[in-house]
């Protein structure tokens, strides 16, 4: 089997993953459909309370199965038509989910300027730079300039009620919605010796893992009591964190012959990426407490415009810039 894996061309072998990754998925909703058919029939004749909870968990796991089905489709269609154009596409990606941050963050006149700068400014800027590989510049960017920018653009809008709070959001959520989603495709154009025509599978890498690291924190959940942040996230435990990140960093030893890991290293690089990726999901859901809201997208409906796609995604913004500089570290890029 490794013979005929290293026979292939990297295309070849990206391709396959894709292959292997959407028969997964097609047994996985084959399966939610016949548990949706049981349960329709369960619910006709059970008892309506256990019925509804049982509901409620199929509901979860099929949100969970659109939203690995919506990302591996984007993968793929990022991948199929290059580079440039995966930069393009995260590009929108960052574009919706920071309009759906700023959806539930109440705005003000005097921050008009600040929205319009944020969104036709900056984040063209940092793809811009992603695509021209500064990674130098592009790491710095927001954290030092736009940071400072913002809050002079704000104060120039004369509205100095609640500024501090006005200010912290929008450059909060530059931070996560730009910059951290803006690592995923500049994992892309990371230079290895011999690794040539194969980052992609570095992209694969992280998004299985942390993936895999937040499903199985959610299901081991079930069942367990006194979580660690209950006004925050009743699904958050210390047992059931440490089971996901196992998995996760598991995952990515097994997963090392796809990328310039060994086995070792992928598992501390998986463990770096899931730990932060689970935090920054505890974070995400505190923020929306903040809000009132459970979900920045409810019931397929957005209350946003963007469909719930920061939900999808939030993991992956806090995971990606700390792998993306861990690589660089570890291999001197």
């Amino acid at each position: 089997m490794g013979s005929f894996l290293r026979s292939l061309t990297p295309d070849q072998q990206v391709s396959l993953v894709f292959v292997v990754l959407f028969g997964l998925l097609l047994i996985a909703s084959g399966v939610s459909v016949l548990l949706s058919l049981r349960e329709r029939r369960a619910g006709d004749e059970g008892d309506d309370n256990e019925s509804g909870d049982r509901t409620r968990r199929l509901q979860d796991n099929q949100a969970l199965l659109r939203s690995s089905w919506i990302m591996v489709l984007v993968f793929w269609i990022g991948w199929a038509l290059g580079e440039g154009f995966a930069i393009v596409m995260f590009g929108f990606v960052s574009f919706f989910i920071l309009r759906e941050f700023i959806s539930l963050s109440p705005t003000r006149r005097g921050d008009h300027r600040s929205l319009v700068l944020a969104f036709f400014v900056v984040l063209p800027l940092q793809y811009a730079l992603v695509w021209t590989e500064r990674f130098n510049l592009f790491t710095v960017f927001i954290p030092v300039y736009v940071f400072l920018a913002i809050a002079v653009v704000s104060a120039l809008g004369n509205d100095p009620q609640r500024f501090l709070e006005r200010s912290a959001k929008l450059q909060w959520g530059i931070m996560v919605c730009v910059y951290g989603m803006s690592h995923v495709p500049a994992l892309l154009l990371l230079d290895f010796k011999g690794f040539a025509g194969k980052t992609a599978f570095l992209v694969f890498f992280l998004v299985l893992v942390v993936q895999t690291c937040m499903l199985v924190q959610h299901l081991a959940a079930r069942g367990l009591r006194r979580p660690v942040a209950p006004a925050i996230s009743d699904s958050f435990h210390w047992r059931s964190w440490a089971m996901g990140l196992a998995a996760g960093g598991l995952l990515g030893a097994a997963l090392a012959g796809f990328t310039p890991f060994r086995p070792l290293p992928a598992f501390a690089m998986a463990l770096v990426a899931c730990a932060a990726g689970s935090f920054g999901h505890l974070v995400m859901k505190a923020i929306k407490r903040d809000r009132g809201v459970t979900h920045w997208g409810l019931a397929g409906r957005s209350v946003t415009g963007a469909s719930g796609l920061l939900d999808r995604v939030d993991a992956l913004c806090f995971a990606a810039p700390v792998f993306f500089h861990s690589v660089r570290w570890t291999f001197n890029l």
